[in-house]
This record gives C-alpha cells, structure tokens and sequence, in this order.
C-alpha cells in the first residue's frame, strides 16, 4: 500500500504541473492590431477615436469656435448604437473626450457625474458639518456650449464561409443655444472573415 501512495504522489503533481503549463499569459501592446475576429474590437476604436479628433482639430469651423485662444465648454452625449453587438460606447466617448482635452483647445462638463456632484453639494450646504465658508457656492457651475453626439451603425451579411461586416460611425458637434450643427465626420470599417474548409 505505501509502494503505491508514493507513485500516486509524483503521478499527481506531473498531473497539476501539466494543468498549469497550459496557462500562459503575457503582456502586448495596447495600440497593437488586434484581429481575433469581425467584432467590434480595441483596434477599431482607436481608429474611430483618431479619426474624429483629428478631423475636429482640422475643421475651420471648430477652429473658428475657439479663436483667440477660447476653450469652448462641451458635454458628451451618449452614443447611440444601432448594431447588433453589445459595444461600450461609452469607451469610445472617453477615448475622444480625453484626447480632445487633453489637446488644450477644449473644457468638458462631465454630466455622468452631476447626480454626485448634486449630492456633494446638498451635503455641504445641509449637514452641518462642513464650514459654510469653505463650501461650494451652489449656481456658480459653468454650461457647456456645445453637444458632442453621434450614431454608430453596422451592416453584416454572411455568404458561403465568408463574413462581412461594415462599421460606421458618425459623430456631430451641435452648438446648444443655436441648435447648429457646426462640426461632423464619419469614419467607416469594413472587417472580412473567411472560415477553413477545416471549419476554423
């Protein structure tokens, strides 16, 4: 019996050790090409982000806005997305957002955070326990000038073993006192997958 508890020993820990070699993980680069598959992936929204804020940066309408060294106020709406994938959008707003601020040339109102924001301040006022003297002035905040909003879109169709799948992302800056729509650019991807006679 104590023969074979010593081969079952060794036998189980070849067997664990073989478990965990078949784990591996590594680190890559964030803005390297990722092409696992057709869907909505980090890849591309690096190019949707890239091409917006450079194309917004470019625009003469958008450079006119901010002349004489301005910055103007904008807020992020949500993107809508029309596609049949599930797709943080949200993630896509905050990689733009970040770059055009980021870029010195805007401020943004962050209306994620106003029912926060709302709460911090009723607890200032209203506590008691926060000198009245150092507390937020309520009615101070600035308004943003601008909306920043867009669409994103997709269009898949699948014939044989091949998959096509066509992006398109469209993002617009509307002035809000004049309801103008001063800025828009569309960025489009078109993703193909062909499957193995093998089935991969």
């Amino acid at each position: 019996m104590m023969k074979r508890t010593l081969v079952l020993v060794p036998l189980l820990a070849a067997g664990v050790l073989g478990l965990n070699g078949c784990t591996s993980v590594q680190y890559g680069e964030a803005t390297a090409v990722e092409t696992v598959n057709t869907d909505f992936g980090s890849t591309d929204l690096q190019m949707i982000a890239e091409k917006m804020v450079d194309d917004m940066l470019a625009s003469g309408a958008v450079a006119e806005i901010g002349a004489g060294g301005k910055r103007p106020i904008l807020f992020v709406d949500k993107i809508k997305n029309k596609t049949t994938e599930h797709i943080d959008t949200e993630s896509i707003t905050d990689t733009i957002s970040t770059k055009l601020l980021n870029s010195g040339k805007f401020r943004f109102v962050d209306m994620t955070a106003v029912d926060a924001v709302m709460k911090q301040m009723d607890y200032q006022k209203n506590s008691g326990l926060v000198d009245e003297a150092k507390s937020v002035q309520m009615g101070r905040q600035l308004g943003a000038q601008y909306m920043l909003y867009g669409n994103f879109s997709s269009i898949v169709k699948t014939a044989g073993n091949t998959k096509d799948v066509y992006y398109k992302f469209t993002m617009k800056l509307t002035d809000i006192e004049s309801g103008l729509v001063e800025f828009q650019s569309e960025k489009e991807i078109r993703k193909t997958k062909k499957k193995s006679l093998m089935g991969g």
